[in-house]
């Protein structure tokens, strides 16, 4: 799972009250109103609040820090070794909490990346549909698949982990597992908590790409900081947590914020607030789609299995094989099927359990982690009256809130401020010119599902996206003919192609926004009992050059359930209904809407030999977008 170590532009704080409060203060304030840092090793200090966030006001000098490393005792034995597992663990806290009695609230991040991650390789994806291949048949090296190095934290895992040694040297006699937000968090009165997720680094236990068990290593770090679980340092003596208030915040990108979801899923006390970045809700939605085998994005065959062996990094080597076998067993790569296997890592499944506020962070255009883990965690914590907010930006993979937004949340939610972070618009998304717009909510509560129609082609090019009614009655059908070699922007692009249908609006005479999730309704046969089904929403600029905005995938013989697979007879036509990946767009004026049908998609799914032909009933086929404004918008800007 790749992973961003960039940092958007720091945002200007939304402030709804100014002030200051301090919990035993020992600081003074200059005349601009920010705080001097003057606090010393003996002074009963506290927090120091300023616009509705914690200040600076405590040593930002490392060597003032104390760093303790220890192992937290589960209830778990994943690896089977007749031991319970254990969470290799380092915190980093004031050295006021040792000598002047300050209690800290705790920001935690848990991961199975700081160990660094073990060569691998992927599935091959070149092959018929729901055809087994034999384990080792035909597998392809990950350096032959596509890739985004810029955002990759697998790869650059071991650089990070040297690189947070090299920076903790001379702060204590332990190695440091990273030293990622110290900086922020220390200064401002919060501890900083580091784990090594299971089967990773020098935890035990076994990884299993987020079954149950990586969820209980992650919250017994939680019930060590409020005294329901047990630590030890190296030399077996017990280490406890007096010095924190027990209240946690998690935050984490990547699969290091997938893990504060589970978390929270749990409903544990004592995690406060939550930071999920890129992260994901249901792992079936992060390998599959719809019953079909979808990759995440530039990570083409990977799936459960080779995570898992990829973050084995633990000393011993031997003991999680079985493991591993058995989630590669488990998974089906065959029929894409949703299974328990899949019901256990969906946290969609308890999220009525969470309490913690959550702060959601996602890139509209991240292809790993896709758009769709946010916007169904975010809803279902919406419809629960979760503390809850989102920031959606321009990015791909990663891509935090600015540490002000941060500040608020954690300062509002673990040190327990009222500075009115909960009446703050719910929504921060990042439009395409990259300025910053918050809005009441999201998706935006005035966008409506507006159903379009595809008329068919006249000339052999492109059809037409209407409102309007197109011919009912008897069956106009269209071809598609499958080739996975093609690519899906080239099939965008191209004016005609035997491998795709497309379907433009005309051009827009005023801006249409999009806020929500696109839906397809289909009605197809096919020539084959098996085949891949991809829809596209493009956007056509003045020069009819394409970008593809949102996609999304299905499997034909999973029409009815995403659990069941049933056959498809060739020549029969099938209502096949799926969702494209929630997004929110602004189509410019001068531009066309566009819809693009293919059948696989080179990038993320399965690839067959080509040849396979699909046949669409456009008089029965529709597509519906969440446009603001509704179908009355999209007429009125429809040139």
């Amino acid at each position: 799972m790749s992973l961003s170590r960039r940092r958007m532009g720091q945002l200007a704080p939304t402030s709804l009250r100014r002030g200051t409060a301090a919990l035993g203060l020992a600081a003074a304030m200059t005349l601009a109103g920010v705080p001097a840092i003057s606090a010393t090793a003996n002074a009963a200090v506290g927090p120091v609040f300023v616009d509705g966030m914690a200040q600076p006001v405590f040593s930002t000098n490392r060597n003032d820090w104390i760093r303790e490393e220890m192992w937290i005792e589960t209830p778990i034995d994943s690896d089977g070794d007749g031991r319970n597992d254990r969470v290799h663990a380092e915190v980093t806290r004031l050295r006021e909490t040792e000598t002047a009695g300050l209690k800290s609230p705790v920001v935690y991040e848990v991961s199975p990346y700081y160990a660094g991650g073990n060569p691998i390789t992927n599935h091959n994806v070149n092959h018929e549909l729901h055809e087994a291949l034999r384990p080792g048949k035909g597998w392809q090296n990950r350096g032959g698949s596509v890739k985004e190095p810029a955002t990759d934290e697998r790869l650059a895992a071991t650089t990070a982990t040297a690189d947070a040694e090299e920076a903790a040297t001379g702060t204590g006699p332990q190695p440091a597992i990273s030293t990622s937000h110290e900086s922020n968090w220390l200064p401002r009165g919060f501890a900083v908590v580091h784990a090594e997720s299971l089967g990773s680094g020098k935890s035990d236990g076994c990884p299993t790409t987020g079954g149950r068990n990586e969820t209980i290593g992650a919250k017994s770090v939680v019930d060590w900081l409020n005294g329901r679980a047990k630590a030890y340092d190296a030399s077996g003596r017990e280490v406890t947590a007096t010095w924190t208030t027990g209240k946690v915040g998690m935050i984490g990108t990547s699969y290091n914020g997938t893990l504060p979801n589970a978390v929270a899923s749990t409903g544990v006390e004592g995690l406060e607030a939550i930071v999920p970045i890129s992260a994901i809700s249901s792992w079936y939605d992060y390998y599959r789609a719809n019953g079909a085998v979808v990759a995440p994005g530039g990570y083409q065959g990977e799936d459960a299995d080779v995570l898992a062996e990829y973050v084995y990094t633990r000393a011993d080597k031997q003991i999680c094989q079985s493991v591993i076998e058995q989630l590669a067993n488990a998974q089906d790569r065959v029929t894409g099927d949703y299974s328990a296997f899949w019901d256990e890592r969906n946290y969609m499944n308890d999220v009525d359990k969470v309490h913690a506020a959550v702060l959601v962070a996602h890139g509209l255009n991240d292809w790993n982690v896709k758009t769709k883990h946010a916007a169904q965690w975010y809803e279902a914590l919406k419809a629960r009256g979760v503390p809850h907010k989102i920031y959606l930006h321009q990015g791909g993979h990663g891509g935090s809130p600015s540490l002000n937004v941060l500040n608020r949340w954690f300062t509002r939610y673990l040190w327990g401020y009222e500075n009115g972070v909960e009446n703050d618009p719910r929504a921060l998304v990042q439009r395409e010119d990259r300025t910053l717009v918050e809005y009441p909510e999201w998706p935006e509560p005035a966008a409506a599902a507006t159903e379009l129609n595809l008329a068919p082609s006249t000339d052999g090019t492109f059809g037409v996206l209407t409102d309007d009614k197109t011919r009912v009655g008897q069956p106009v059908t269209e071809t598609i003919v499958d080739d996975a070699s093609k690519r899906a922007l080239a099939l965008s692009d191209a004016v005609t192609s035997p491998n795709r249908l497309a379907y433009k609006s005309g051009t827009l005479t005023g801006a249409v926004r999009l806020s929500g999730t696109p839906l397809v309704s289909l009605r197809m046969s096919y020539d084959q009992p098996a085949a891949n089904v991809t829809a596209l929403l493009v956007d056509y600029d003045q020069n009819g050059k394409a970008k593809i905005i949102t996609r999304g995938w299905a499997d034909p013989q999973n029409r009815k359930s995403i659990s069941k697979t049933e056959p498809v007879k060739p020549g029969s036509p099938y209502r096949l209904d799926f969702d494209m990946q929630p997004h929110d767009y602004v189509f410019q004026t001068g531009h066309r809407i566009g819809i693009v049908l293919l059948s696989s998609d080179y990038e993320y799914t399965i690839r067959p030999t080509p040849g396979a032909t699909l046949h669409l009933d456009t008089t029965k086929s529709t597509v519906t977008l969440p446009l603001v404004g509704g179908t009355a918008a999209f007429t009125t800007a429809n040139g």
